[in-house]
């Protein structure tokens, strides 16, 4: 409190606040209520070395390249997500553990609970696929490709994580390939 104290007695005298910009609520707020106090939305305040400055939406410039828009329409209803991702990875764990009968791996050990499954590669490495239902996405931590994140496409009617277009299943079954010196048919 003693230092939100200290910035408002340091702020520029030419900055105007209303008289009710202090409350004794027991924390001191900066209110700006009255109308000729009031910024729009679109501006905000610059803060740099002693100064504060108000900075409107005309002088701000920005990136070009922010993140990728959603497009809402694809985004699945979270019953159909469960659906989707719950076959997906019973169906993943039912191929992945017929392929450990047909390698020779020590440590091969592969694991479902609490909705993770985890696959063991002894010295290898080890793979972890989870839902993550706020996202409705599929998330994998891969010992080769490290972390992914994947989301239902309809039309390819496959789980696509979106930076590189990889397919679950495919990435899956190349890199299982590369590390185990032995084919697997996933999808």
């Amino acid at each position: 409190m003693a230092t939100a104290s200290r910035f408002l007695r340091k702020l520029p005298r030419s900055l105007t606040l209303s008289p009710t910009h202090l409350r004794s609520n027991g924390a001191r707020v900066l209110s700006c209520l009255s109308q000729k106090n009031t910024v729009p939305l679109d501006s905000f305040w610059r803060i740099g070395g002693s100064r504060i400055r108000h900075v409107s939406d005309t002088t701000r410039s920005f990136s070009s390249q922010g993140p990728a828009s959603v497009d809402y329409s694809s985004v699945l209803q979270e019953d159909e997500f469960h659906r989707l991702a719950n076959f997906t990875i019973n169906d993943l764990l039912e191929k992945i553990e017929d392929y450990g009968d047909n390698v020779q791996i020590d440590g091969f050990d592969i694991d479902y609970g609490n909705e993770v499954l985890t696959l063991k590669l002894g010295s290898l490495g080890t793979y972890v696929i989870n839902k993550q239902t706020p996202n409705r996405q599929i998330w994998m931590s891969s010992p080769v490709s490290g972390p992914s994140r994947f989301d239902w496409d309809r039309e390819a009617n496959a789980w696509i994580y979106r930076r590189t277009k990889a397919k679950l299943y495919k990435l899956l079954e190349e890199e299982l390939e590369k590390l185990c010196g032995e084919s697997i048919q996933l999808s």
